[in-house]
């Protein structure tokens, strides 16, 4: 599968298909951080400016176009101006390019914000523009804590088939949830009691549903060395990433600034608890870039290895060269706002494996 990636970011989506085989024809960036990483890891991935200016016949041709144009003209943060924001209307401008490039498949990410923006009418006017363009389609919201990460993040997600709705919908809509948990929400600051997964904590033997960041005996126990989410073991990291508890009979204390209580994260602008899973990670250092923790009477923000592992990447990935600086001088802040903006990578993962299934029904299908 070849595919061209827009407003790419620090390129979740690479980083989710390459097991997979999948090639990049080219990157679309125009944030100076994220160009740079694109440039250290994918030196020989041509790297455009402004998508809006692909043209046909400017890279390879591709089977998939996949980007999450700028969410802030639509998310219940900013000013929800929509498709009258330059932003917001690079949504359309998406689907002008897959007018030009005619993909068989498309992969959209956005915040949820986006289908009620304008009454609904902006995110239906890009349904409208795919459905002219022959694509038929699917959405869902994902939320990544559903996949892995100690992170509440939900998303919509847009897949497109070039002729064909029901392919995009066998991506994203599965006959049973196993082993997803898409049930409700629980109440805010309450405990989890999933039947899934077994795992050792520090109190024994405890069912889990999201990766233990806190507490890795289970890792330390068993050898694990390779902790990354895309590796084939549970993500157990080493003790120095608490970002949920590690003990299922903690109570919460309301006050989590008073050091009463176990380690929990919380929302580094209002202070609101979030329980066992860090808050959705945005890109405005200023206010909630990475939940805070409370640990005893101290209190400090999560590390950015702290935020990579929420949203699925490798230790230090987003630790580079930059601006004649080496790596190891690589400023905090870049990195911050580039995973907050960043797709995480275990839900890109979960739908490119879906789209390739398709395909190889599809190509088992036509072959008898």
């Amino acid at each position: 599968m070849k595919y061209g990636s827009v407003c790419s970011g620090i390129e979740a989506a690479t980083q989710a298909w390459h097991h997979m085989g999948w090639k990049p024809s080219f990157f679309s960036e125009i944030d100076a951080f994220p160009c740079a990483l694109l440039q250290h890891h994918y030196p020989k991935v041509p790297l455009h400016g402004d998508f809006t200016t692909i043209q046909d016949g400017d890279y390879e041709p591709i089977n998939l176009l996949v980007g999450g144009t700028p969410c802030q003209s639509f998310s219940v943060a900013g000013l929800r101006k929509g498709l009258d924001d330059p932003r917001g209307n690079l949504m359309l401008e998406y689907g002008a390019l897959a007018k030009r490039l005619s993909p068989e498949w498309l992969v959209w990410e956005n915040v949820p914000g986006v289908l009620s923006a304008n009454g609904g009418r902006d995110f239906g006017a890009f349904l409208g523009m795919l459905a002219e363009l022959g694509y038929g389609f699917a959405y869902r919201v994902l939320d990544a804590k559903n996949f892995g990460v100690p992170q509440r993040r939900r998303r919509v997600f847009v897949v497109g088939h070039l002729g064909d709705w029901k392919r995009a919908a066998a991506v994203l809509f599965e006959p049973e949830s196993v082993p997803r948990d898409f049930r409700a929400g629980r109440e805010e600051g309450k405990g989890v009691r999933p039947e899934s997964v077994g795992c050792a904590g520090r109190g024994g033997k405890w069912p889990a549903i999201i990766a233990s960041t806190l507490g890795a005996d289970y890792a330390r126990n068993r050898g694990i060395d390779n902790q990354h989410v895309n590796s084939n073991c549970p993500l157990f990291v080493a003790d120095n990433a608490a970002t949920i508890t590690a003990s299922p009979s903690s109570t919460y204390s309301p006050n989590v600034a008073s050091g009463q209580g176990d380690v929990i994260a919380f929302d580094a602008y209002n202070q609101s608890v979030t329980g066992q899973l860090s808050k959705t990670m945005a890109a405005r250092s200023d206010q909630d870039t990475a939940s805070c923790l409370s640990y005893g009477k101290s209190i400090r923000r999560l590390t950015v290895i702290e935020c990579e592992r929420l949203q699925g990447f490798s230790d230090n990935f987003t630790k580079i060269p930059y601006r004649g600086k080496t790596a190891d001088k690589c400023p905090d802040g870049p990195r911050y706002k580039a995973l907050g903006n960043s797709m995480a990578v275990p839900c890109m993962k979960w739908i490119g494996e879906r789209i390739q299934a398709v395909q190889d029904t599809t190509q088992a299908t036509n072959t008898d």
